[in-house]
């Protein structure tokens, strides 16, 4: 993957603190260049604007220096990105999905950098933000569980997808 492109990450509507922590440190060894937060997803301030240090206890240090920020609703989000020639990337079970492995090909094509979308714990990506996606990636189960953790699933996106 052509590193000249923007990588972002949109971490939407994730209640856990710790996995978005996770997330951050993730995201900043991936390459990621800006993370937006979306929907009830916490971020790095509480809401008096004090760091957390719960979040920061996972990200270690991470949430200090990725670009990160703030956006209630991510439907207007994505479509500027849209008209900015993103490709927008959703990690989820779906039967539209297509296995991970096989993105990067095809997430090369568009010139205003890549988008990577992350959701729930328990509802992943709701269908109208798929909808708004070029592609919903997905990483094949072997075992007896169904899904993996939602921080867990983005590194290995992340890696795979960038070819890091």
């Amino acid at each position: 993957m052509k590193k000249n492109q923007e990588n972002i990450l949109i971490i939407h509507n994730v209640r856990s603190v710790q996995n978005v922590g996770a997330m951050f440190r993730t995201a900043d060894v991936a390459g990621i260049d800006k993370i937006y937060l979306t929907g009830y997803t916490p971020t790095p301030l509480d809401r008096f604007g004090r760091k957390r240090g719960d979040l920061a206890k996972s990200a270690l240090g991470a949430e200090e220096f990725v670009i990160w920020e703030q956006k209630k609703s991510i439907l207007p989000l994505l479509a500027k990105l849209n008209k900015e020639k993103f490709y927008i990337i959703a990690i989820e079970q779906n039967k539209n999905s297509v296995d991970y492995k096989k993105v990067a090909s095809s997430a090369t094509r568009r010139k205003g950098g890549l988008v990577f979308i992350v959701g729930s714990e328990v509802g992943g990506i709701p269908k109208n933000v798929l909808q708004k996606c070029d592609i919903i990636a997905e990483i094949p189960m072997r075992g007896k569980k169904e899904s993996l953790n939602v921080s867990v699933a983005c590194g290995i996106a992340l890696f795979g997808i960038l070819k890091i």
